[in-house]
This record gives structure tokens, C-alpha cells and sequence, in this order.
């Protein structure tokens, strides 16, 4: 059985695991990296790691646009944009894809997803990935770039900007920090772990961006009529002190009927995006065939 590279790849994280094409959600993680800074180093990288443990099939979930095996957008790593993997690896399988529809991949292949037919998958870090399940299809869209969540807007006095959207720039990882920094905290991670010890200042500092994810969710809750919205990466792991500070302003957007909408935790929370690339590994360049 022949070896898969699964990597997940961040703004400002490469993350490398090792599976096999019978038992993707085995991945094991083989090391991390800083994101590499130009295209030269990241295939540098990527040949490296190949060569390294013999692996015949690529799994690449990216923090941006991906159309078959082509990176088309990546607003925090440009030097991407335009790259073809299946040209530039000839001789290596290719499954490329968002990073979040990866990570609901993995989820709706043998996580918190399986036996669902329609969900949202949110995954927070330096941006906003977002993946909706949709009849049991991942929902790609025109040219792939369906769901981007971080794009969401309810404000309608806000100019927006062409490489972060309103959402990623109230509740995103970055959002998150500078609220910490404001009240003297180092980082997001801080302020969570503040909020779940009942510091009344990390939880006024935190709830404006909670209470305008939920906002933003409610419109997608009402466009789409989930069974479940999915709290992907290291995120799902706080989510007993988001849900919390989420639900109030997304029940307030919603009619009755929708308003018991469940909020759950990712099974495979921070290994999300590994396990998706690997799936993505496993299936190849029509991974979106790979389920539903």
C-alpha cells in the first residue's frame, strides 16, 4: 500500500503526518515547520519530505483557494497562487484542497460528521475556514471557492479589503490576540483559558467577536438548515467557553424553528487538517468524489 504525505498548511504553520491509503484517519504526525516563505522553499520542502518517507501521494490542504490541483488563491502565502502540484510533481498523486473542506473531510469520513447529511464545518485561526455539507456532498461550488465564511459581513458600513474579510477581522486567531493584548494578555489562547477561570475582563474582551460569529452564523444557519455546525482545529477545544458567548447572538437572528441548532466539537480537533489530507491523499485528484 502505497505511502501518503498529508500536509496541512497555514499561514504560518507547515504540518507534515504519514498514512496509508487504507487507513487515512491513522495519520501520524512526522513534524512542523514554519510556513516557508517562497515557492522555491516550499517545494523544496515538499520534495524533501517525499523523498524521506518514500510516500507516492500528496494529501495538501491550503489556507485558501484550491480548483483540481492547482493552488488559484492563497491571501497569506501568495507565492502559491498559480502553482500547478500535478506539474510541478509529475510523478505524485495529487488531492489538493481548502483546508477547511478538508477538515470536513475527515470529519464526515470518521468524526464528529459521520451520519450527517447537512452541516457547517468552522475552523479559527489566522483566518476563517469554513466547509458546509450539504445532502452529504461537500459543497465546492463555482470554481471551488464555496464557503468562505471569514468573508461573511454584518456590517454594512464596513469598506472591507482585499485580503481578510469582516468576519476574519472581528473573530479570527489575529482578532483573538488583540483582544488579549488589550487587556494585557499574550494571546487568544490566554484570553480562552482566562474566560473558562471566570475572569470578567477575558470574557467582556472576548465576547464582541463571539456575539459577531454568531450573528454571522445565524444567516448561514438560515440559508442552509444544518443538522450541526462543526468547531474544527484547536478551536473545538474551547468550545465550552465560546458556545456560551455564540449562541445568544445567533438564537437572536434565527426563527424558532431553527434556534435548537446543535454546536459541537470536531473529533479530531487540532489533527483536523492532517486527517483531511490524508483522506484527500487517499482519493487523489477527485477527492470531492471520495464522499457523499
Amino acid at each position: 500500500m502505497s505511502a501518503i504525505l498529508a500536509i496541512d498548511l497555514g499561514g504560518t504553520r507547515f504540518r507534515a503526518g504519514l498514512a496509508e491509503a487504507d487507513k487515512p484517519e491513522a495519520v501520524a504526525a512526522v513534524g512542523e515547520w514554519a510556513a516557508p516563505q517562497s515557492r522555491d522553499d516550499f517545494l523544496a520542502l515538499l520534495r524533501r519530505q517525499l523523498a524521506e518517507h518514500g510516500a507516492t501521494r500528496l494529501g495538501l490542504g491550503i489556507p485558501g483557494l484550491a480548483q483540481g490541483t492547482v493552488c488559484r488563491w492563497v491571501p497569506n502565502l501568495p507565492y502559491l497562487d498559480g502553482l500547478d502540484l500535478a506539474a510541478a510533481l509529475p510523478e505524485v498523486s495529487i488531492g489538493l484542497g481548502n483546508d477547511a473542506q478538508l477538515a470536513l473531510l475527515a470529519e464526515a469520513s470518521a468524526g464528529a460528521a459521520v451520519g450527517l447529511e447537512d452541516a457547517i464545518l468552522l475552523a479559527i485561526g489566522t483566518g476563517i475556514g469554513s466547509s458546509v455539507l450539504a445532502g452529504g456532498r461537500i459543497v465546492t461550488g463555482a470554481g471551488g471557492a464555496a464557503c468562505s465564511f471569514g468573508w461573511a459581513v454584518a456590517d454594512v458600513d464596513d469598506p472591507g479589503e482585499d485580503v481578510s474579510g469582516w468576519l476574519e477581522r472581528q473573530a479570527s486567531g489575529r482578532a483573538l490576540d488583540a483582544a488579549a493584548q488589550g487587556i494585557g494578555l499574550p494571546d487568544g489562547a490566554s484570553l480562552v483559558r482566562a474566560a473558562r477561570a471566570q475572569d470578567a475582563a477575558a470574557i467582556d474582551a472576548l465576547a464582541p467577536s463571539m456575539q459577531a460569529l454568531g450573528s454571522a452564523l445565524a444567516g448561514a444557519v438560515a440559508l442552509l438548515a444544518p443538522q450541526a455546525i462543526i468547531l474544527a482545529g484547536g478551536v473545538a477545544a474551547s468550545l465550552d467557553v465560546l458556545k456560551p458567548l455564540i449562541l445568544p447572538a445567533l438564537q437572536r437572528q434565527l426563527p424558532p424553528h431553527l434556534r435548537a441548532i446543535d454546536i459541537r466539537p470536531g473529533q479530531f480537533g487540532p489533527k483536523a487538517g492532517l486527517v483531511g489530507a490524508a483522506f484527500a491523499g487517499a482519493y487523489g485528484p477527485n477527492w470531492r468524489n471520495g464522499h457523499g
